[in-house]
């Protein structure tokens, strides 16, 4: 079943059980697939959706942030809803331990000595754990190992 299908069918159950919240909250993605689909005037195939939701994700995780630093924990625990409704679709996350092990593999495969380097290994490394791990995390980790 492809993703698109997937996100169809859970809204139907939403409504089904008359859960608001969680209609809505489906609704808002499907809203952003579309707007990708009309933008580009193609179907997705599940890999672009895939990046579409990531994308949601991020935006959930920097708004409830910000929602936080400005003390509106009412709005953040929103975001947060949608974000592990989000994060139900897309694939199970790496660990901090198993980013750190994929990042040591990459060293090792390239060589990499400094930071100085580091486009050559992110170019190696972001291939094999993209959508399953953020791109800030993974960064910072490269520099920590890199010294």
């Amino acid at each position: 079943m492809s993703l698109k299908t997937q996100i169809n069918d859970d809204l139907k159950k939403a409504m089904m059980e008359k859960d608001a919240v969680r209609r809505d909250a489906i609704r808002i993605i499907q809203a952003a697939i579309k707007q990708v689909e009309v933008d580009s005037r193609k179907d997705l195939d599940d890999a672009a959706v895939l990046d579409v939701l990531q994308a949601e994700a991020k935006k959930r995780r920097e708004a409830i942030t910000n929602f936080e630093q400005a003390g509106r924990t009412e709005s953040a625990e929103g975001e947060r809803f949608e974000l592990t409704l989000i994060e139900t679709y897309l694939p199970k996350q790496l660990t901090r331990e198993e980013i750190e092990a994929e990042v040591k593999a990459a060293i090792t495969q390239t060589g990499v000595t400094s930071s100085k380097e580091m486009g050559k290994l992110m170019g190696v490394l972001m291939p094999k754990v993209k959508g399953r791990a953020d791109g800030k995390l993974v960064n910072e980790i490269v520099r920590a190992l890199l010294g």
